[in-house]
This record gives structure tokens, sequence and C-alpha cells, in this order.
């Protein structure tokens, strides 16, 4: 009984042996909460560096569509006035010098029409059918075109415009995780050491919506200016069509080459040569 006794009591003195002392556990309790402070920090920082980015990018593609807006409406409208301004189907063929949407529709317009007169061109599927289904599948093909170019960095905008307010709520949370584990490591809850904290993480927040409230500005305007333009062209097509069909789809052919490379270059000869005589006309007339 005294042996049993005897080892009882030696019990603590060897557990007083144990190499931690009370301050290495509170240091070593202390430096633990430091990794999640810098992590947050780093965190916010990044979030604010890609709202920074995305702010840059919004307004790049702002100037730059409406400076590419700006210049569609200018040569549309010139090119109408020369367009409507011309004596008549033939005199609008002849028209040189001319940029723009409705330019490149009247262009492949008339590319399309003077191809199918030379009569070499009807031989694979590209060609096949008659000459308004021909002109009207190349009018078709071209507004596409001249579409995918308005709506092209409108992806973007509308992107940028959906996630930056999550990406800078991303960035507060962090910033508020990080707070409150400062707060809880000072062991004060008074409001001088909540405020400062807490209000610099809210900064990501109203970075995120100051970001996105241009972008969707930016986006619905395009998307709009994009539909005027859009019903212009449609509109203008039309017109053509019915243009070419009171000429039954007969234009006269240039003085020699092709039509399309001389347009694509911009250097040959664009102006029409008439035809020899009337049997000529009525000739071709005929064919269609």
């Amino acid at each position: 009984m005294t042996e049993t006794t005897s080892a009882a009591t030696a019990i603590p003195p060897a557990a007083n042996q144990i190499p931690f002392s009370g301050a290495d556990i509170a240091s070593a309790a202390g430096a633990t909460p430091a990794a999640p402070e810098i992590t947050s920090a780093l965190i916010v920082d990044a979030t604010l560096w890609i709202l920074i980015g995305f702010s840059v990018v919004t307004w790049a593609l702002i100037l730059i569509k409406g400076i590419q807006h700006l210049r569609i409406s200018q040569h549309n409208r010139s090119y109408g006035k020369k367009f409507w301004g011309a004596q008549d189907f033939q005199a609008a063929a002849a028209l040189e010098g001319n940029k723009g949407p409705a330019a490149r529709v009247a262009d492949i317009g008339f590319t399309t029409l003077i191809e199918a007169d030379g009569g070499t061109t009807t031989h694979d599927l590209e060609h096949t059918g008659d000459r308004q289904e021909l002109l009207d599948r190349r009018l078709r093909q071209q507004m596409q075109k001249e579409r995918g170019a308005l709506e092209s960095g409108l992806a973007i905008l509308a992107t940028i415009g959906s996630i930056s307010p999550f990406v800078g709520l991303f960035g507060t949370v962090w910033g508020i995780m990080g707070a409150l584990t400062s707060i809880s490591k000072s062991g004060s809850a008074s409001l001088d050491v909540v405020a400062g904290p807490i209000g610099e993480a809210l900064v990501a927040t109203a970075v995120g919506i100051a970001v996105a409230v241009p972008a969707v500005i930016g986006y619905n305007f395009f998307i709009r200016r994009n539909k005027v333009i859009w019903a212009f062209l449609d509109d203008f097509a039309i017109d053509f069509v019915h243009l070419a069909l009171k000429t039954s789809f007969l234009i006269k052919r240039p003085v020699s080459g092709s039509v399309a490379s001389s347009r694509t270059s911009g250097t040959g000869a664009k102006h029409p040569v008439l035809k020899a005589s009337h049997e000529d006309l009525q000739a071709e007339g005929a064919q269609i």
C-alpha cells in the first residue's frame, strides 16, 4: 500500500518535466492566426486588381465601340445619299470609294449580279438557283457578317457587368473574415476596432458595383444601336432586291476582268460599259 502511494505521488513531478512552458504554448497559439490575416489581405488585393483590370477593359471597349458606331453611322448616311441620288440602278453600281456596312452589302449584291450575268459560275452548289435566290442568299450572308462585326466585344461587356459585383463581394467576404480574426485576436470589439477593417473590406464590393454599372449601360446602349443598324441594313437589302427585280437582275459588265477583283483591290476600273446594242440586252433578258 505504501509503494502504491509513493508511485502515485511520483507522477506529478514527472509531468512537470514536459519540455513545454506556458510561454511557449501562448506564443504558439498567437502565431497561428497570422496566416489567415495575410491570406485575406492578399485575396482582397488580388480582387481589387482584377476589378481594376475589368474597368480598363470596359472603358476600352466602350471607346472602341463608340468610335466604330460613329463611323458606321457616317458611312451609311453618306452611301445612302449617293445610292438614292444615283440616276438609275446601273449608275448606283458605278459608285466608288464607299465604306460602311451598307456599301459592302450593295457591293456584294452588284458583284453577285455580274457573276450571274456571266453564266460561268453556275456549276457548283454555291451558285445554284435562279438569280433572285442567289442574290438573296449573298445579301443575307453579308448581313450576317456585318452583324457579327457589330456584336464583337459585347459578350465581354455583358460578362463584366454580370460578374463584377460578385467578384467584389467575394473580396469583401474574405476581408471581413480577416478583420474578424484580427478583432478576436485583439480581444476588443469596440467601434474603433471594428469599423476600420470591415470598412476596408467593403471597398471591394463598392469597386465591383462601380465596374459593373458602366459595363451594363454600355452593353444596353450598343445593343440598341445594333438593332437600329440591323433594321437599316434589312430595309436596304429589301430595297436592293426590288430595284434589281425591276432591271431583271441585269448589270452591265465592266471593261475587263471581274468586278469582284476590282472591288476587292480598289484599283481596277469599276465604270461599266454600255452594251453594244439593244438586242444584246434582250438576249440576256431571255436567259433569266
